[in-house]
């Protein structure tokens, strides 16, 4: 477990047991593009399979960041968030370097994530496109959250 504490009472913490999952899955749910109508069972379930960061100011939790990974070669950096009101004060790159700090995450071969809106912050880190996009394959469903 880290913690990491910033400028304006705000810390970053790897500790799972501190993740408030009503703020986690109401963001994913509610304000993101990529997962909007998740289930709060398959955010439970991810958050205990990966790697999570979370971004508190005192006990009020205000950001996140998790992480699929093997701890050995291969990452991917996912549901990202800073919430909207704690926007601007820098907290995003605080989190950045958190992630890409950790000892877990080091002499990975691959870190890979996926974005719409976010490459001027991520290119700050040493993201770039994809050098070979045709090697890369997915099976995508889209609307899988969204009822019928």
């Amino acid at each position: 477990m880290q913690t990491q504490q910033l400028p304006g009472e705000y810390e970053i913490s790897t500790d799972t047991h501190r993740l408030n999952l009503e703020v986690v899955h109401k963001f994913l749910a509610e304000e993101s593009y990529w997962s909007a109508g998740i289930p709060r069972a398959t955010v439970n379930r991810a958050i205990q399979n990966s790697l999570c960061f979370g971004v508190y100011q005192g006990a009020a939790q205000v950001g996140f960041a998790r992480v699929v990974t093997d701890r050995s070669t291969f990452a991917l950096l996912a549901d990202v968030f800073i919430l909207s009101a704690h926007r601007g004060k820098g907290l995003s790159k605080h989190l950045m370097r958190c992630v890409l700090g950790h000892e877990d995450l080091q002499g990975l071969r691959r870190l890979l994530l996926l974005t719409s809106d976010a490459h001027g912050l991520y290119r700050q880190f040493g993201f770039e496109e994809l050098r070979s996009p045709s090697r890369f394959m997915e099976i995508l469903r889209q609307d899988i959250y969204r009822s019928p």
